[in-house]
């Protein structure tokens, strides 16, 4: 039996909670770069993760937004590719036969909710939202979250300096991303749903990974739970890299595999 009908066979034989988690690698396709994957273009191949911490961000807040302005303009412009539709179609295939279907991405682009996934969490936040850098303000963490369309971003454009950065229409702090920076955690704002996270990791009948490189706290964290409850887990990724014995990787593009197993589950109805 090839991987890919094991996985479909599993996927067809566990009614259970399926849970698939999702990395940079699944939205490559689309044009945007990997993070620490091969490709000469992965972001953090460049050594900025300092840029990506509040730690930069309070030390020199025009240069954070000039860096994610250039990063997130590109990323916003991006279109789901088949990866993304075929999860959708996977998470209504589950659906319709009442199994329980959850999607982690830790991915910052809205390329998941675009194609048309609804039972998504973003651990991650989100490229297209920002907040108010003051924790407790009803624009900032932990609760509160504006869309990025709603802020002035053009005076900021033309001369990038600290006075020009968006202001928070509520208390006039300087407007930050709503992302997760490597020096906050989880559990910061209630976007990220890191409560639902931890469930759904003590719940997972069956875990699927599709493009990422485990290098991630919260896909270790799920990626031990499953294989300490002895679930079945799953990778799908070109460059499969050190996946763990216990883990069925499959080594292919997420844009192919995920539509013929789409296909074959649809055969099997």
């Amino acid at each position: 039996m090839s991987d890919i009908d094991s996985l479909a066979d599993t996927i067809e034989k566990t009614p259970g909670l399926m849970l698939v988690v999702t990395g940079a690698g699944v939205s490559h396709a689309s044009g945007i770069p990997t993070f620490r994957g091969p490709e000469p273009d992965a972001v953090w191949a460049r050594d900025m993760i300092e840029l990506a911490t509040l730690r930069y961000f309070m030390r020199d807040p025009a240069g954070s937004w000039r860096w994610y302005l250039d990063r997130f303009d590109q990323v916003l412009q991006k279109k789901p590719n088949p990866a993304h539709h075929a999860l959708v179609a996977l998470e209504q295939w589950r659906h319709g036969r009442n199994h329980p279907f959850v999607l982690i991405t830790q991915n910052v682009d809205p390329l998941h909710e675009r194609a048309g996934s609804k039972a998504l969490i973003k651990v991650h936040g989100s490229a297209d939202r920002v907040r108010c850098s003051v924790y407790g303000c009803e624009f900032g963490a932990p609760e509160g979250s504006m869309s990025r369309d709603t802020v002035d971003l053009q005076k900021f454009r033309n001369v990038p300096v600290p006075e020009n950065i968006p202001r928070c229409p509520s208390c006039g702090a300087m407007v930050r991303q709503h992302v997760l920076w490597f020096d906050e955690y989880y559990h910061g704002h209630r976007d990220y749903r890191w409560e639902r996270v931890q469930e759904a990791a003590t719940q997972a009948k069956l875990v699927l990974f599709v493009g990422t490189s485990f290098s991630v706290g919260v896909t270790e964290m799920l990626l031990d739970a499953a294989l300490r409850r002895g679930s079945p887990v799953f990778s799908v990724d070109p460059n499969p890299g050190a996946v763990p014995d216990d883990v069925h990787a499959i080594s292919a593009p997420a844009e192919e595999l995920l539509p013929l197993l789409m296909r074959m589950l649809a055969a099997r109805a």
